[in-house]
């Protein structure tokens, strides 16, 4: 059987990126992270991308002339290595029409809140300023909504503390666990 094959698009440190990989080359994911994507050539997460020994493309975007010409560079490299899905693990860019039309509901993204609420960069100290005392990850198809699209999952955990390195930590860690469960859904066709 043909293993399915991932990108995973990040940003910065990679811990999800990290969990991705180690979850498949411990068989608790039936695929294999073909190909890292990087908008930021300084970041952590290419470090480990070395690590893992997962090819990896760096890139500035202000490089190119617009979203539309860098997106039909990581088209044509998501195409010539058969990528079935790509996963968003802290990439903090919004996906244009190009990957959206080539990979439509092949994209997920996970966003550290229980969407529909508290959309955007900041989530969780959005979600401590309101006072909220559940927290949550979603796991959502990327469409042209800023974390929109469809929800394949969710985790929810309470807290009533205030610290907000505690709370992101304890988000990361359903994180990493969710994400291997959303990509076995995908690989299933059961989302």
């Amino acid at each position: 059987m043909k293993r399915t094959k991932l990108a995973v698009f990040a940003s910065g440190s990679g811990s999800n990126y990290e969990a991705i990989v180690e979850a498949c080359r411990d068989g608790r994911i039936e695929a294999d992270v073909v190909l890292l994507v990087c908008d930021k050539p300084g970041a952590k997460v290419l470090e480990r991308a070395k690590r893992f020994g997962t090819e990896s493309f760096a890139f500035n975007p202000k490089d190119y002339e617009s979203r539309e010409a860098y997106e039909t560079v990581l088209v044509s490299m998501l195409e010539e290595r058969g990528i079935d899905y790509i996963c968003l693990a802290g990439y903090m860019r919004i996906v244009g029409k190009v990957l959206l039309e080539r990979f439509e509901q092949r994209i997920v993204n996970i966003h550290p809140s229980l969407l529909p609420s508290f959309k955007g960069a900041h989530a969780i100290q959005d979600a401590v300023d309101y006072g909220v005392k559940i927290f949550g990850v979603t796991t959502h198809f990327v469409d042209e909504t800023l974390d929109g699209g469809r929800i394949i999952d969710q985790a929810a955990i309470v807290y009533e503390g205030s610290d907000i390195e505690e709370l992101t930590n304890l988000i990361h860690n359903i994180e990493h666990k969710l994400y291997v469960k959303t990509i076995n859904k995908l690989i299933n066709k059961k989302y």
